[in-house]
C-alpha cells in the first residue's frame, strides 16, 4: 500500500512564512527575507518543483512590471518538459510586487535575468541552495527539516480537497492520473478536523439533554424521558 505524502498543516505553513518574512533587520537582509518568501509561496501556492522555481525568468512573474495573473511553466524547466499554467495566488501577487520594487533592476528586467539569482553575480541558484534555504527555515520556525517536495505535496492536497482531480493532476503537470492518486489520501488537517469534529459532537452530548435541553443531566437522567415516548395501547 503507498503511504500518503508528507505534508505539513496550514498553521505550520503559516509558521514558516511568518518566520522567513520577519526574518531580517537590514534593508539587504529584508529584500533576500522577501526573496525567500516568493520562492516559498511558489512552491506552497502554486506547487512548483525546486527545480522549476530556481529556472524561473523575470518575465515568468512580471509583464511591464506588473505581475501575471498566471505563471507559464516552460517546457525547458519542466521536469515532464511540458507546459502548464496555473493562476497566481492573491499574497504571491503582492510579493512579486515588491521583488519588482526591491530586488529587480531595471538591467535584470530588461535583460530577463533569474528570478531568484543567487550571489552578486546574478547567477542561476543551485537546487542545493534552495534546499538549504528551507531547510533552514523549517528548522527555526518548526523544529524539524522540510524539504521541497513537502511544499508541493502540501499545495497537491490541499487542492484536492476543493476540486476534482484532473484539475490537480494539471496543476502538477502529471502526465497521468494514477501520478496523481497518492494526494487522495487524508491529510494531517482533514484527520484533525475529523477528530475535533467527533469531540465536538460528544462533547454536546455530554454536556445537555437531547430531550429538553437542559445542561444541567444528561438524557439518561432527564425527568421527561418516558413522556417522550409514544403511548403504546394495551392489546387484548
Amino acid at each position: 500500500m503507498t503511504s500518503p505524502p508528507r505534508t505539513i498543516t496550514i498553521e505550520d505553513s503559516e509558521k514558516l512564512l511568518s518566520f522567513v518574512i520577519t526574518h531580517g533587520k537590514t534593508v539587504k537582509q529584508r529584500h533576500r527575507a522577501y526573496r525567500n518568501y516568493a520562492m516559498l509561496l511558489l512552491m506552497l501556492d502554486a506547487g512548483l518543483r525546486a527545480g522549476e522555481l530556481i529556472g524561473l525568468r523575470i518575465a515568468d512573474l512580471l509583464y511591464q512590471h506588473r505581475p501575471v495573473t498566471s505563471i507559464i511553466i516552460r517546457p525547458e524547466i519542466s521536469k515532464s518538459k511540458r507546459q502548464r499554467e496555473i493562476p497566481v495566488s492573491a499574497r504571491l501577487t503582492e510579493a512579486i510586487k515588491y521583488l519588482d520594487q526591491y530586488l529587480w533592476s531595471e538591467t535584470d528586467v530588461s535583460n530577463n535575468g533569474y528570478a531568484f539569482p543567487a550571489g552578486l553575480a546574478r547567477h542561476v541558484m543551485t537546487l542545493r541552495q534552495a534546499e538549504r534555504l528551507l531547510t533552514h527555515a523549517s528548522m527555526a520556525s518548526l523544529g524539524r527539516p522540510i524539504n521541497p517536495h513537502v511544499l508541493r505535496h502540501t499545495f497537491a492536497t490541499r487542492m484536492m480537497a476543493v476540486t476534482n482531480i484532473r484539475c490537480v493532476m494539471q496543476l502538477l503537470g502529471h502526465s497521468s492520473l494514477s501520478s496523481t492518486q497518492i494526494y487522495t489520501h487524508p491529510s494531517a488537517d482533514d484527520l484533525r478536523k475529523a477528530i475535533d469534529k467527533v469531540a465536538g459532537i460528544r462533547a454536546y452530548r455530554d454536556a445537555d439533554c437531547q430531550i429538553c435541553g437542559d445542561p444541567g443531566h444528561r438524557a439518561l437522567n432527564c425527568p421527561r424521558r418516558y413522556e417522550s415516548r409514544p403511548h403504546i395501547p394495551d392489546i387484548a
